[in-house]
């Protein structure tokens, strides 16, 4: 039998979904913080990765249980980055918010989401990040959060919808992430991947 039988599509991300995964994104950096924290070798061996990310998505988690209503796509995001931006703690949080920032942008006036503008809000939040890092490094989380926004709009291009660009998404991420061992000396050297990529997967 076709396991996709009687399986709903989603087609769009509205506002109340968007902030469910924001929600969600939070919670899953969270429980899982320690993990980053441990991979973190680069720039320095500081071993707050997990925790910077974790307490800066937390920031807009807080806000974001906040909206009760119907909010669009617009609100939920800009609310987010407004809060992420706040509450960004350390390198990684900064990026994790660049990344969020640009995302918001990006969906401005859009009240319910497609698989190309999902794409496109992914894009638009590693150009802000890439834009406002003086020397971009390879073999970080701009690394993965560039090759997996690329992934994203490949697949949006197809006609995929919101999901499937999502699976698509996280997939690439994954593969990425596998590969900063390789493209960061200090990373090879420690023999672990990016610790801020790992981060930017399981928010993914």
């Amino acid at each position: 039998m076709d396991e996709s039988f009687g399986k709903e599509c989603i087609i769009v991300i509205k506002g109340t979904q968007l902030r469910d995964a924001f929600i969600s994104g939070a919670n899953s950096i969270s429980n899982c913080r320690q993990q980053v924290d441990a991979l973190n070798v680069f720039p320095v061996p500081d071993g707050d990765t997990g925790t910077n990310m974790s307490m800066t998505i937390n920031a807009a988690k807080r806000e974001l249980e906040t909206l009760r209503d119907d909010p669009t796509v617009e609100q939920v995001a800009k609310k987010a980055a407004s809060a992420l931006l706040r509450g960004a703690r350390g390198n990684s949080g900064v990026i994790l918010s660049l990344l969020f920032r640009g995302f918001s942008k990006a969906l401005k006036g859009v009240e319910a989401c497609t698989g190309e503008q999902l794409a496109m809000a992914l894009r638009g939040g590693v150009e802000a990040a890439y834009k406002a890092v003086m020397k971009p490094t390879e073999g970080t989380i701009l690394t993965v959060a560039r090759v997996s926004a690329d992934t994203a709009m490949e697949t949006a291009d197809s006609g995929a919808d919101c999901e499937a660009v999502l699976e698509a998404t996280v997939r690439s991420a994954a593969e990425a992430l596998a590969q900063t061992v390789n493209q960061n000396p200090v990373l090879q050297k420690a023999g672990v991947v990016d610790a801020g990529g790992k981060g930017w997967l399981y928010v993914l």
